[in-house]
């Protein structure tokens, strides 16, 4: 993977956030050239500052919102490769305030491919989206990538919208046209360290058991596709590498999610996580509370065939390896976060060393 990315140069939109931070990480050890463009850095305590990407990566900060910002940008880097992410990703948020929602998430995915469109290079862009953008009908099964779209709420309709996009920007543009190639990844719920979302169930329970408190739990029975964020980043990567050298995926979409097997409840995922604090001699107490705020279906999970029979794409840790590695990065930033850095590295390293045994 390192001979492929190796001096790339890679523009990654919402590179500040929690998997731009991992992803720009990544890269930047594959000695790839990393620019960015995202919204300013919210808060002192993002990833991206605690592990000193600012002084990595050739920070471009702008609203996605602003096509002619984004396109100078763009036009500037000149990109082999774009990874967007930029995007508003929680689900309550998208409750709270729809039109910033549909507006980051389906206009911000127009404004990427405009200027892709613009741009007079050779490029190739993978764009990021969810699992949460199907029609949700509860199945026990996995959602294949031809499924129905759909969505519930604004946030899920804001995905599912911006799939559309996406495929209409392709049909109309790309897929005659060798020289940019598209694809879009549909990725279940990303967990590690370093994500501080609001409203997101693992930030929410760090917040609380740093500062002793108790955290309630809603949605026990929920069962997410779980997956840890480097099994999600390397999916990206891969996408980018296959779609660089080969155009038979030009225009597809492809889920990357935990198998069916290790897909497990919220409750469950909860007391993981309070297990391994405990081990490290942590508090971590949670109780179950059946207040709901708004509504979320009970039942998601992803079939991710087409991606292991035509990226080799798998995922690699599972369940209980992503919480002991989450719970890990969060502790190392409540004893010692100078060393953040040097322990998102070795995980990477890890994670290398196991994909290539």
């Amino acid at each position: 993977m390192k001979a492929f990315f190796k001096n790339k140069k890679i523009l990654i939109t919402g590179h500040t956030g929690f998997k731009g931070s991992w992803l720009s990480t990544w890269l930047l050890m594959l000695e790839a050239d990393v620019h960015g463009f995202s919204k300013n850095v919210s808060s002192s305590n993002s990833m991206y500052n605690k592990v000193g990407l600012e002084n990595e990566i050739n920070s471009n900060f702008g609203d996605i919102l602003d096509l002619n910002a984004l396109t100078q940008v763009v036009n500037l880097v000149k990109p082999d490769i774009i990874f967007h992410l930029a995007a508003q990703p929680i689900v309550s948020i998208g409750y709270a305030d729809p039109v910033s929602t549909f507006n980051t998430n389906i206009i911000g995915t127009v404004n990427i491919l405009e200027a892709l469109r613009k741009l007079d290079n050779s490029c190739v862009l993978v764009n990021i989206t969810s699992d949460k953008c199907y029609s949700n009908k509860e199945w026990v099964w996995g959602y294949r990538e031809n499924d129905d779209l759909g969505g519930a709420d604004p946030y899920s309709a804001s995905k599912s919208g911006a799939e559309i996009i996406f495929n209409s920007y392709f049909r109309s543009y790309f897929s005659l046209n060798d020289s940019k190639k598209v694809a879009s990844a549909r990725a279940g719920n990303v967990i590690g360290g370093g994500d501080w979302g609001i409203n997101r169930l693992i930030p929410d329970c760090i917040r609380s058991w740093d500062t002793k408190n108790e955290i309630k739990i809603k949605n026990p029975l929920s069962v997410r596709p779980w997956q840890h964020v480097l099994d999600a980043i390397y999916g990206y990567l891969l996408l980018a590498q296959n779609l660089s050298i080969e155009k038979a995926n030009n225009g597809e979409a492809f889920n990357f999610g935990q198998t069916a097997s290790e897909s497990v409840n919220v409750n469950c995922l909860v007391d993981l996580l309070a297990k391994e604090y405990h081990k490290r001699g942590s508090e971590a107490q949670y109780i179950i509370e059946n207040e709901q705020n708004f509504v979320e279906f009970q039942r998601l999970n992803l079939n991710c065939d087409k991606a292991y029979s035509q990226l080799g794409w798998r995922p690699r840790i599972d369940i209980n390896k992503a919480i002991y590695l989450t719970a890990e990065w969060y502790i190392q930033n409540k004893q010692d976060n100078t060393k953040l850095l040097t322990l998102t590295q070795k995980q990477i390293l890890d994670f290398q060393n196991q994909i290539s045994n």
